[in-house]
């Protein structure tokens, strides 16, 4: 560093992989588990980070300490060539002309006068030679012939810096003295840093040590710390491991809202939704085997005693075809019920909540001789399945013909009612036991009454609430024996899907 500054005047297959020859499937083994699991994995990455941002810090505030330490030792350097020059242009008393006029009286003046810092020494040169300087210097510089040759020979300040084996590292300011025009001598000040970059290395290392020391701690409560967080992706994997087709029922508690806490109730909603589809698989094996076994029977025994007669031959085949129809009908209810749980089981469109329930009106008529009524009629539009509507009305008055007589009535209606539309089937036929209220909407469930009037199986009003709960609605019926019956279909008016 140099700085100038006036004199005192200015394969094909692949490999791990077996192929059975005789079926010709391939056994991939299981994948290999890494060497280090996913918490030892983040916990390294979050020690490298750390010990990069600590080696930086460290790194930084060295330099910073340095550069504060180059920036005093400059002030301090100047400071002794500016008490210096105070000294030059000072009056002597004795003479009354400035010291500077005989320069070994102004360096004895200054020597006299000023008490060398820690570290720092002073040296003047009068007519090229050594004449005086700072009485136990760290190190004699003066006493090294290339520095005063060099010093000797400047004709401006400057700065420079030399490391001694004994002392160490020193920074010097030189100035030539000027008088009347001429070079007459030289006023060195060098400041030996050595003991100053020694603490500062000092406490460098011991700010390393104490960083060390946090490291270790930090890995030690991140280790700890992120397997409490982690602890649900080690009961998603246990719980998946312990699923089985028959036991869906296992779910992970959550206890949090971070990405962790969401992922397990991600897949505590897979598993729902998992155990909602093989019910629907399950309930409908059990229930076609369950039903379809009394028609397949009786076919089988009329079939097996049908005899050569002709009339008993049209008999058995007339009642073949229909308990064959009649499981056909069964097997048609029991997948419009498995269907409803796809996401396309709706169709969803604007309908018209008049123009439907006269279209269900105009077809409903013709089901039974009754006395059909059309009620009130919401003027409102509706985002829903028609045709999935029309059949649960539909199903709603063919449940209310089989339960009335031809002097009873049957009325339809639509009515809005807040953010829901209600299609009302009401009758005045012998109505339902209170009791059996709440088990006609399940599958293969009827009414005492309608056991001898109905020959379905049972599947008509769950699949009404199939339809119903497909469009975020609901089902309900009011009923007392002998006064009749009222089923209310409640359809929100948003969109469903």
């Amino acid at each position: 560093m140099t700085e100038t500054t006036a004199p005192l005047t200015t394969v094909m297959t692949t490999a791990g992989t077996t192929t059975d020859p005789t079926t010709g499937t391939t056994d991939r083994p299981p994948p290999r588990r890494r060497l280090l699991g996913l918490r030892l994995r983040l916990l390294g990455w979050a020690i490298v980070l750390l010990t990069l941002a600590t080696l930086t810090s460290l790194v930084v505030v060295r330099q910073v300490l340095v550069n504060q330490l180059e920036n005093r030792v400059t002030a301090d350097l100047r400071q002794e060539t500016g008490d210096f020059r105070r000294v030059v242009y000072e009056e002597n008393p004795a003479t009354g002309r400035p010291y500077g006029e005989n320069l070994r009286t102004a360096v004895d003046r200054y020597l006299d006068r000023n008490a060398p810092h820690d570290g720092e020494a002073v040296f003047t040169f009068v007519g090229g030679r050594f004449y005086n300087g700072t009485e136990g210097p760290p190190a004699d510089l003066a006493a090294r012939a290339d520095l005063t040759r060099q010093w000797t020979r400047s004709t401006r300040s400057r700065y420079g810096e030399v490391v001694d084996a004994s002392a160490g590292p020193a920074r010097w300011l030189v100035v030539p003295i000027v008088v009347n025009g001429q070079v007459r001598g030289h006023f060195v000040v060098a400041q030996f840093t050595g003991a100053s970059r020694e603490a500062i290395d000092s406490a460098v290392r011991l700010m390393a040590v104490a960083c060390l020391l946090v490291l270790v701690l930090a890995a030690g409560g991140g280790y700890a710390s992120m397997g409490r967080a982690l602890r649900p992706l080690r009961t998603v994997t246990e719980t998946a491991r312990e699923i089985e087709e028959t036991d869906l029922s296992g779910r992970i508690e959550v206890d949090g809202a971070d990405e962790v806490a969401d992922l397990a109730r991600t897949f505590n909603g897979m598993l729902d939704r998992l155990e909602r589809a093989f019910d629907v698989q399950r309930a409908f094996v059990s229930d076609a085997g369950h039903e379809l076994r009394t028609p397949i029977t009786v076919v089988r025994g009329h079939l097996e005693l049908m005899g050569d007669d002709p009339q008993e031959r049209r008999d058995t085949i007339a009642l073949v075809t229909d308990e064959l129809d009649r499981m056909n009908r069964m097997v048609d209810d029991l997948l419009v019920l498995a269907k409803a749980e796809q996401p396309d089981f709706l169709h969803v469109q604007d309908v018209v909540v008049a123009d439907l329930v006269r279209d269900v009106f105009a077809k409903a008529s013709a089901l039974g001789d009754r006395d059909w009524r059309l009620g009130p009629l919401a003027d409102a539009t509706l985002p829903a399945d028609r045709q999935r509507l029309t059949q649960a009305l539909m199903q709603l008055t063919q449940n209310a013909v089989q339960y009335t007589g031809p002097a009873d009535s049957i009325e339809l209606s639509a009515e809005a009612s807040g953010d829901q539309v209600l299609f009302t089937v009401q009758d005045s036929g012998s109505g339902i036991e209170f009791a059996e209220q709440e088990r006609i909407f399940e599958r293969f469930a009827r009414g005492d009454a309608g056991r001898a009037r109905s020959e379905g199986a049972g599947l008509g009003l769950a699949i009404v609430r199939a339809i119903a709960e497909a469009h975020r609605g609901t089902i309900a019926v009011e009923s007392a024996p002998g006064v009749g019956s009222a089923f209310t279909l409640a359809i929100p008016r948003e969109v469903v899907r």
